[in-house]
């Protein structure tokens, strides 16, 4: 298959040439690694490949699979794949092999997906960019100068760049929404539990971390979906189960919506001036699809929000470095890690009741969105306070730590929220900056609504079309 009739597709529209008989699955997967091989170099999004293993996948497609035969790439973080390298991004897990799998690709495999590589992520998912020591820096396709987000950056880049339709990201604070905003993608956020972490763990980062994919088009994200949500036995606790399947909804109409936006950030943020004109532009367009649109934000205490994320992820990150240290055999040291990493999980001299209090405060947040959400179906604010950064500015190397941190808590403005709270949350690329950079908005909804979203995001995506808008020379 020629990489001009590759990109043409989603992945629902390859699985259809598949079923039809009109390409195979060993075309699709010969036809990715070429992209792969022509691409990559330019960008750096795929960091690890497993070729044969791939082909071993094409022999055992499940035959009336709703995916099968789609080139699919995971992210390097925290999902494992029996025999495939996991770095997290990190020199402590440089040589680290899987020797099971998640629940996910498997699930992803009885779908139908060839999953034949990794895609690059900052050293445990920690920041909104994608660069590490490890393996250097991921690029935009957009701007080969700009950062492509974080911490899904890599799986953002490489469908932004016509590798997969489709890929696999994880969100803990706006990590699939981020880079979906930098590369001009729809990526959409599931609510709390809706994506089972087993066997593993019962959930990442207390429950602010969540599982899906970054996409070009919305139907792929609802069939992505379709293919991995739903609890495993032992779980925690579990997201409330759809009434049918997402791939239902996106062709269902959309209904008049109350929708409340914002351009003032949760945590205090400035919003550049184009974030502002990416909502008001996508004011006028919800009210001229008949939603009653009006400003209102949850309220929330900015510094109790900056607080409630660093003492998850701070005490969340030293334990996995803790864990790493004692599984090779030696103690933790400061050189493991990059530096800001370190400053990150240097959590020695917290208390130890500061955890249960974080939680006990996100919990308290959570209930603040919820009571909102009872009076508007739809919140609507820039899914970043600034457009896609330059690399290096949010890199976990940065000297200038105060830099770092204004920077960061710029791109994570208006997204962490909807982590702590555990409610769904989609960036739909409806906007481009003078510079011809993607400025993505973002929609929540109240925990469980991803069908709310889903006939939404549809019902932009058919007014202001993004999928053939593609970065030049990709």
């Amino acid at each position: 298959m020629k990489l001009g009739d590759y990109v043409r597709h989603d992945a629902v529209g390859l699985a259809q040439l598949v079923r039809r008989g009109e390409v195979s699955a060993e075309d699709l997967l010969d036809t990715a690694i070429a992209a792969t091989e022509a691409i990559d170099s330019k960008i750096h999004s795929v960091v690890h490949r497993f070729l044969d293993l791939a082909r071993q996948q094409v022999r055992e497609l499940p035959r009336e699979a709703p995916l099968r035969g789609v080139p699919f790439l995971l992210k390097d973080l925290n999902i494992q794949m029996a025999s495939t390298p996991l770095t997290n991004g990190s020199r402590l897990w440089r040589d680290f092999v899987c020797d099971h799998d998640s629940e996910a690709p498997a699930r992803y495999r009885s779908a139908g997906l060839v999953i034949f590589g990794r895609t690059a992520s900052p050293e445990m998912g920690l920041t909104t960019t994608t660069e590490s020591q490890l393996f250097g820096k991921t690029r935009n396709p957009w701007n080969l100068e700009r950062t492509a987000g974080g911490s899904s950056g890599g799986a953002a880049a490489a469908v932004a760049a016509g590798i997969v339709p489709a890929a696999h990201a994880s969100d803990g604070g706006g990590s699939i929404r981020i880079p979906a905003s930098c590369c001009g993608l729809f990526g959409l956020k599931p609510t709390r539990a809706r994506v089972t972490v087993a066997p593993d763990k019962g959930h990442g980062w207390s429950g602010l971390s969540t599982q899906h994919v970054v996409s070009r088009s919305v139907r792929d994200s609802a069939a992505l979906l379709d293919a991995i949500e739903g609890p495993s036995p032992g779980d925690p606790y579990w997201a409330p189960p759809p009434a049918r399947p997402y791939t239902e909804e996106v062709r269902t109409p959309a209904g008049q919506l109350r929708i409340a936006f914002t351009t003032q950030s949760f945590n205090g943020s400035a919003t550049d001036p184009e974030c502002v004109r990416a909502v008001e532009s996508t004011v006028e367009l919800c009210r001229s699809l008949g939603h009653q649109v009006a400003e209102a934000r949850p309220e929330v205490n900015p510094d109790a929000l900056r607080g409630v994320a660093g003492t998850i992820v701070g005490g969340s990150l030293r334990a996995s470095f803790e864990d790493r240290a004692r599984a090779l055999g030696r103690p933790f040291r400061q050189d493991d890690v990059e530096p800001l990493s370190w400053l990150t999980a240097a959590v020695d001299e917290r208390k130890l009741w500061e955890y249960p209090r974080a939680v006990d405060a996100a919990h308290a947040m959570g209930r603040a969105v919820g009571r909102f959400f009872l009076d508007h179906d739809a919140l609507l604010t820039p899914t970043m306070a600034a457009p896609p950064l330059p690399l290096g500015r949010l890199a976990l190397d940065r000297a200038d730590g105060e830099g770092y941190l204004v920077d960061l808590m710029a791109t994570i403005g208006y997204t962490n929220l909807m982590n702590v709270a555990g409610n769904p949350a989609m960036s739909v690329p409806l906007h481009w900056s003078e510079e011809d950079m993607p400025i993505g908005v973002q929609f929540a909804a109240a925990l469980g609504r991803e069908d709310l979203l889903f006939r939404l995001a549809a019902q932009l995506e058919e007014s202001r079309p993004w999928f053939d808008r593609r970065p030049a020379g990709f």
